[in-house]
């Protein structure tokens, strides 16, 4: 009786010890992927001899393509930053006063690519020194022939031999799946989510930047309400759907919609980890 008391202890140590290794060797494995989740795209991509984003930054200002930022004067401070991250295509200028004219990284989404080639000459010339990260699923950025998108970035690549464009990796897009689903207990495909560029963007940010000063994105309590503003989706798209009527509409379609505003609550706990701040609107 005791050597069998004996052998389901020393089960029990070995089961425990195995959980604990496996637990060590997964996060060991999520921090090594670190920005080799970033690679970069050349005219002679090959899986063999990749290359991928070197990038740290002490301070970073993330700054939103929302609505929000207008009337924020806050452009002299956003480009005080050592790096200052936009999303997609959202132009500066004329826009300097509230969202600066600097920029480091551009965070894309492979349905705003087209916009990025419609002004080809302005984004690898004009900004050449801004680097882009694109992501998007599979059947998009697949690296066999058979990616449209990646495609596209390819031949840009050709073009602009001095372009800096990086695809997100096929590891770290399911590594953002499953931050989702720790986040909000839904598993991101089954909700039929779609996540946001804004939530690409952050997720960028927290890996390259010591600190980030967000400008521009309101809390998820904001459309709810009954004394929230009317702002444009868009800082520079005056005449389309309102922000907040363009959440709700994603909060409740049943597929292919982003949760931006269950997205915003997940920032909310990451800024109280002190290393986001959320400096206008502030929260």
């Amino acid at each position: 009786m005791k050597s069998l008391r004996c052998c389901w202890i020393l089960l029990l140590l070995i089961t425990v010890s195995l959980l604990l290794w496996y637990n060590h060797i997964t996060q060991k494995g999520e921090a090594v992927l670190g920005l080799r989740a970033y690679v970069r795209i050349s005219p002679r991509f090959r899986s063999s001899s990749q290359q991928y984003l070197a990038l740290h930054c002490a301070r970073c200002a993330v700054v939103s393509s929302s609505g929000q930022v207008l009337g924020s004067r806050r452009g002299r401070e956003i480009d005080s930053h050592e790096c200052v991250i936009r999303m997609n295509a959202a132009p500066t200028q004329g826009f300097e006063a509230d969202v600066g004219n600097k920029t480091t990284v551009r965070v894309v989404a492979h349905s705003s690519v087209r916009r990025l080639l419609h002004r080809e000459a302005f984004f690898f010339n004009q900004e050449a020194n801004t680097q882009y990260v694109v992501w998007g699923p599979e059947r998009n950025m697949r690296q066999d022939g058979k990616g449209r998108v990646f495609n596209m970035l390819v031949k840009l690549t050709m073009k602009y031999p001095g372009a800096r464009i990086y695809a997100v990796s096929r590891e770290k897009m399911k590594q953002c799946d499953r931050v989702f689903q720790n986040e909000t207990g839904k598993n991101r495909m089954k909700s039929g989510a779609f996540l946001s560029t804004g939530f690409f963007t952050m997720i960028f940010a927290l890996d390259v930047c010591d600190s980030i000063n967000v400008y521009g994105m309101t809390d998820g309590s904001y459309c709810s309400l009954t004394n929230s503003s009317s702002v444009p989706y868009h800082y520079y798209e005056s005449n389309r759907l309102d922000e907040c009527g363009m959440y709700r509409v994603h909060e409740r379609v049943q597929r292919g919609g982003h949760r931006f505003i269950t997205e915003k609550q997940i920032y909310r706990r990451w800024a109280s980890q002190g290393k986001l701040k959320f400096q206008y609107p502030a929260w």
